[in-house]
């Protein structure tokens, strides 16, 4: 999603605003989060075909629907899935300005731009696209698997201003990517040369660097449990190393309006260990074969044609597999909102408790982007956050995205005297017929929060 889990920023309530925002306002003295149970993030958009596009029942051949789908998407849209897995989470309050806190979690994100080109040459071929050149530049994806080890501090300056900053630690398990690259391939008709038609491939240079990949493509027999637990021994500082910075602040107005923002994942992997690229390029013309038919006896052997066509063609257009390192950059993520809050609370008191809860509703809207291989993706939220009672809050929000006009999401969240569990989702009006969305999220968690 252009947003990393829009429902909970902000949410003053949860430490899980804190992954968003190292520096957002919070209301609590420590947490304890259930291990492998205090987030679950699963979320997954296409901007393009749907499903329902391909699989639909409506008597179509399938191989029909494939084609108008890839038609009717460009070389922008782009198909993305992330998931989150907390392992461990903690905080507590240092001091009466200070907040530390730090955990451990897993994350896979997927990210890709559809070939548009390269596709429909793959599935149609070229015969209905004679002199349009296809561009092999539409290649263009990323997609990791890490476990991020992390520790943040958040600080209260003043009444009004609190900034936070975290640092992490990257253990990449699986990387592969292939962006900024080259080519075009055309067809043109040349009814006046020496053939009807002449192929041309121009400035082609296609690289898909991996790594974690080729230790489980020469084991031929490995079981997927072995493939799993070769790819969970490198969560722990066995691949890839790297690190990253979190930065945020949150800023009071006036007595009603709050600013705040954050960056994330401002990070580098090396990739080192495990690499295996894979490059093609080069460049070649040709008008086709063009056989001569001379007199033979009967020890003359024909002229091997085919043979000396693809001779030329591999001296021309090459592969190459190396195992050069190389360094992938986090997709960073950038957000900023503003609030504004009315109601004011009447809620029990007691000089012990943190919580100094202010409003009982706030309205805001939130602006959020994450760099990706082609530029920013962005998304514009407006919510309501309401606080029902002192142990309950809900948060409505409605987002303008490239998945969707309609995205409604519903966050609540409910604490049983120090144990929390929250539900947040994102694009409830798809969820009746999964097949026909074109994004959905969801995220719950539980753990322990302690206010006094």
């Amino acid at each position: 999603m252009a947003q990393n889990k829009p429902l909970l920023f902000n949410v003053d309530d949860l430490p899980q605003t804190l992954m968003s925002n190292p520096g957002a306002q919070i209301n609590f003295t420590g947490h304890i989060g259930i291990p492998f149970f205090s987030q679950i993030h699963v979320s997954a958009g296409s901007t393009g075909a749907d499903l329902y596009d391909v699989f639909a029942d409506d008597g179509t051949n399938i191989n029909t629907r494939i084609r108008e789908a890839m038609r009717n998407m460009d070389s922008r849209d782009y198909f993305n899935v992330n998931q989150q897995w907390e392992v461990l989470s903690l905080g507590w309050k240092l001091d009466s300005r200070n907040y530390l806190s730090t955990g451990i979690y897993q994350e896979l994100d997927a990210f890709a731009y559809f070939p548009k080109d390269p596709a429909i040459l793959a599935n149609e071929g070229n015969n209905n696209y004679l002199d349009e050149p296809f561009y092999f530049d539409d290649v263009s994806f990323a997609g990791e698997i890490l476990t991020v080890y992390h520790l943040g501090i958040n600080h209260k300056f003043d009444k009004r201003l609190t900034v936070g900053a975290r640092a992490k630690l990257y253990s990449g398990i699986f990387n592969a990517e292939s962006t900024g690259n080259t080519g075009r391939f055309t067809t043109y008709t040349t009814p006046n040369g020496r053939n009807v038609y002449r192929h041309e491939v121009v400035d082609l240079d296609v690289l898909i660097n991996t790594s974690g990949f080729a230790p489980l493509k020469e084991e031929e027999e490995m079981t997927v449990e072995q493939a799993t637990a070769e790819l969970l021994s490198r969560s722990f500082f066995g691949g890839n190393v790297g690190f990253g910075l979190d930065l945020g602040l949150s800023y009071i107005l006036d007595e009603q309006f709050i600013l705040s923002g954050s960056v994330q994942d401002l990070g580098v992997v090396f990739q080192r260990q495990d690499v295996e690229n894979y490059r093609y390029f080069g460049a070649y013309e040709t008008s086709g074969l063009e056989p001569l038919f001379p007199d033979l006896n009967e020890n003359d052997e024909a002229i091997p044609y085919w043979d000396i066509f693809e001779d030329e063609v591999d001296r021309n257009l090459r592969d190459q597999t190396t195992n050069e390192s190389y360094t992938t950059w986090r997709p960073v993520k950038a957000n900023f909102a503003m609030e504004y809050g009315f109601g004011p609370a009447f809620l029990p008191c007691h000089y012990l408790s943190a919580k100094k809860v202010r409003y009982m509703n706030l309205l805001g809207m939130q602006l959020g982007g994450v760099k990706r291989p082609k530029g920013f993706v962005y998304t514009f939220t407006a919510y309501w956050d309401r606080k029902i009672n002192e142990n309950q809050r809900f948060k409505i929000a409605y987002s303008l995205d490239d998945y969707s006009l309609t995205n409604i999401g519903l966050m609540y969240t409910r604490t049983f005297n120090k144990f929390n569990v929250y539900l947040a989702a994102n694009n409830l009006l798809a969820f009746p017929n999964l097949a026909k969305a074109h994004s959905a999220s969801i995220q719950l968690g539980m753990q322990l929060i302690f206010n006094k």
